[in-house]
């Protein structure tokens, strides 16, 4: 049995619009806002708000304001392509250059990209939600970011195909690719531990610590322990993940045994805690060393400049653009593949202090 999700009342406006756009009871243009309230008794809001949707959906075009919307003609939005819906993990991750290369890519190979209107954190992470947020979507893929290890088995287990972007993917019958972090991961053990830092901790994610560790954060407990450092949930710590529960896991580590070296894995957590610890007088690479599992083109600008685990993210959209290709000539393409990554030594690492 499907779980039940009670939709909202602008769900089910544009529930009913896009039923009526597919069924082909509309055609050409949407008729104006207030003629759709009067008739479907709802209020202009609601109306634009359904609309609003189908916009981000394909369905519709805006021709600007005071003008109605275009209905796009199905062969239009691909018939000999596919709409693919892309499901990421925030909506800022809409801004990432490569998401934007992502988007023309699948465009100029004729499909038709669609960003879900609300991210995995929108949705809460919450399979229930997930699930009825994407049954009442119409797309012939997905591509979802990050997603959690029981999402992304709800995904692998659907008839619409679905690709895993990073994510607890492995061992799962999912396509899927991300960076291979491990042997980077590895590295940065090695040469922390080779400075003489012992106490080493890593941020991450709830779904990269629960049910169990995923393989980037085993890898960094099980390097801790081959250089002989006893791990513990100290090391890999619950919070909780809001601004105020990020600050607060920096106050507790700090209050007493207080790490000499701190993993982030994404990039705004880590220029959030060198913020954070600096008005308490903590430095990097002078009190504390800093290093980001992920690159981000903002490090270019850090003096010093941020220690990280490099990847290239075009071999990650080259395989999305051809296994939604595969997809599209009826293959069922379920290959999982990784690229590499280097650890690049910058400015914020150093050697363990006594402070």
């Amino acid at each position: 049995m499907k779980s039940f999700r009670a939709l909202t009342a602008i769900e089910q406006l544009a529930a009913h619009l896009r039923g009526e756009i597919q069924a082909g009871a509309l055609g050409g243009t949407l008729p104006g806002v207030h003629r759709l309230a009067k008739e479907l008794g709802v209020s202009p809001k609601s109306v634009v708000a359904a609309v609003a949707q189908l916009e981000h959906e394909g369905l519709l075009r805006g021709q600007g304001a005071r003008r109605r919307c275009q209905i796009v003609p199905r062969v239009e939005r691909g018939a000999a392509g596919l709409r693919v819906a892309i499901l990421l993990y925030e909506s800022s991750d809409r801004m990432l250059p490569y998401v934007h290369d992502l988007e023309h890519q699948l465009q100029n190979a004729g499909h038709v990209p669609v960003f879900a209107l609300k991210s995995l954190m929108d949705l809460g992470r919450d399979l229930r939600r997930v699930v009825g947020f994407v049954e009442n979507h119409e797309a012939d893929a997905w591509v979802v970011f990050a997603g959690s290890r029981e999402i992304l088995e709800w995904f692998a287990a659907q008839a619409v195909p679905a690709f895993a972007l990073f994510g607890r993917r492995r061992g799962l019958p999912i396509a899927g690719t991300g960076p291979d972090k491990v042997p980077a991961m590895r590295e940065v053990v090695r040469r922390l531990t080779g400075l003489g830092h012992r106490r080493i901790v890593l941020l991450a994610r709830e779904e990269r610590r629960r049910p169990h560790p995923g393989a980037l954060e085993q890898a960094f407990l099980d390097e801790l322990a081959a250089q002989g450092i006893a791990t513990s949930s100290y090391n890999l710590p619950d919070w909780e993940e809001t601004p105020e529960g990020f600050t607060r896991c920096l106050d507790g580590l700090f209050l007493v045994t207080r790490p000499t070296a701190l993993l982030l894995d994404e990039a705004f957590f880590l220029t959030i805690a060198q913020q954070h610890l600096a008005r308490r007088g903590i430095l990097a690479p002078e009190h504390v060393s800093l290093i980001c599992s992920d690159p981000d083109p903002s490090f270019e600008w850090f003096l010093p400049r941020v220690a990280h685990i490099d990847w290239d993210p075009r071999p990650v959209v080259r395989r999305i653009v051809r296994w939604v290709g595969h997809v599209a000539h009826g293959k069922d393409d379920r290959r999982q593949s990784e690229t590499k990554t280097e650890f690049i030594l910058g400015g914020t690492v150093g050697p363990a202090s006594g402070r």
